[in-house]
């Protein structure tokens, strides 16, 4: 298949629904990793198609909703400050801090500007040796060699107005954190497909083998999803827990190992704060010390800067698939795009945001 619309097939969908339901003979809960997963997953309404007794679960996987608040604010702070060019992606933007986001800071006068690239801020900071350029590094590792590249290049330039204000957070540990839960009821994940593209696969095959999970990774469009939890029952139900790759038109076993170097080069492991989660070991990347100096934590003296998170969202929660957005009291009521509580409201990849776009009103089947 070539095109779009071919991933899209609507009595392709419906064969493999049906492989689906006469496969399943007992009941299973599978985590879709990815929000952009479960973005299709609502706008298609895959969920509708399979039978009752197969739950899907929404997992993390959405980088802008787990990146702190107090990060939010340390970004907030830094674009409000006037030697400073605040360098983000645009969904970025209208992610709620504790008293603004920077779309607000950019329209009180702060230069907040979006970029397409983070060599785009490199260029920046070439271009107005007078002003600090900070960028803001966050993502899964998806983004984190493009970032490590941006750093790299700073450094042959060596250009002392450049920095990075890093949240990456990895894949893998967050998986564990949620089987580790008292409340996890996880029993198959679908793996994002762009971040294996870079990592590869082997990395899941510990985890799969530890917690008698199988992992499937699955791309993003209907008929990968459905595929791969078809691939996914078809292991449970046999009693297999093997990471499986249904997204092998982009994904290598190996994946990207010229990316992966140029991570490891500027970038170490290091625990990370996931937002409405809290810490996970070894579940983020930041600086190596010799690219100490590209550190906006540091540089700006930020991590004083610290917050704490919406008594009233249930964000944690929904990422980590123990409630639906549905749930939360204040979903389309007290929170909504335009007024969002929390990340996964405004988030591109959200689950509330999916939710509140495709299905706002409870029980309602897509239109």
């Amino acid at each position: 298949m070539k095109y779009v619309d071919e991933y899209r097939d609507a009595d392709h969908a419906r064969r493999l629904a049906e492989a689906i339901r006469r496969t399943a003979t007992r009941p299973w809960s599978i985590m879709e990793i990815c929000g952009g997963q479960t973005h299709a997953i609502i706008r298609f309404g895959i969920d509708e198609a399979l039978p009752p007794s197969l739950r899907l679960i929404h997992g993390p996987g959405c980088p802008v909703c787990v990146t702190p608040i107090e990060i939010i604010d340390r970004a907030v702070a830094l674009a409000s400050r006037p030697e400073v060019i605040f360098c983000s992606f645009g969904d970025m933007l209208r992610v709620p801090g504790s008293e603004k986001d920077l779309l607000t800071v950019k329209s009180e006068g702060g230069d907040v500007r979006v970029v397409y690239s983070p060599i785009d801020a490199v260029n920046l900071a070439r271009e107005h040796a007078d002003r600090q350029v900070v960028f803001f590094a966050i993502g899964f590792e998806t983004t984190a060699p493009a970032n490590a590249m941006a750093v790299t290049m700073a450094a042959k330039l060596a250009l002392k107005n450049f920095s990075v204000l890093v949240s990456h957070v990895l894949v893998p540990p967050a998986m564990r954190a949620v089987l580790d839960s008292p409340l996890n009821q996880v029993q198959g994940f679908l793996a994002a497909g762009h971040v294996c593209t870079i990592t590869g696969i082997d990395e899941y095959r510990p985890l799969a083998e530890q917690y008698k999970v199988p992992v499937v990774v699955t791309g993003f469009e209907p008929l990968d999803i459905l595929q791969g939890i078809l691939m996914c029952v078809k292991q449970l139900e046999e009693g297999r827990f093997e990471v499986d790759n249904q997204y092998a038109r982009c994904v290598r076993p190996e994946g990207n190992r010229a990316a992966l170097r140029q991570v490891r080069e500027v970038f170490r492991v290091v625990p990370r704060k996931w937002r409405g989660i809290g810490e996970i070991p070894q579940s983020g990347l930041a600086l190596r010390p010799e690219y100490g100096p590209f550190d906006a934590d540091e540089r700006f003296a930020l991590k004083q800067i610290t917050a704490e998170e919406s008594a009233e969202c249930i964000a944690g929660e929904v990422l980590q698939g123990h409630r639906k957005p549905h749930d939360c009291p204040a979903f389309g009521i007290r929170c909504s795009p335009e007024n969002p509580l929390g990340a996964p409201m405004v988030s591109s990849e959200g689950a509330c945001a999916a939710y509140y776009r495709y299905r706002r009103q409870k029980g309602k089947r897509r239109t």
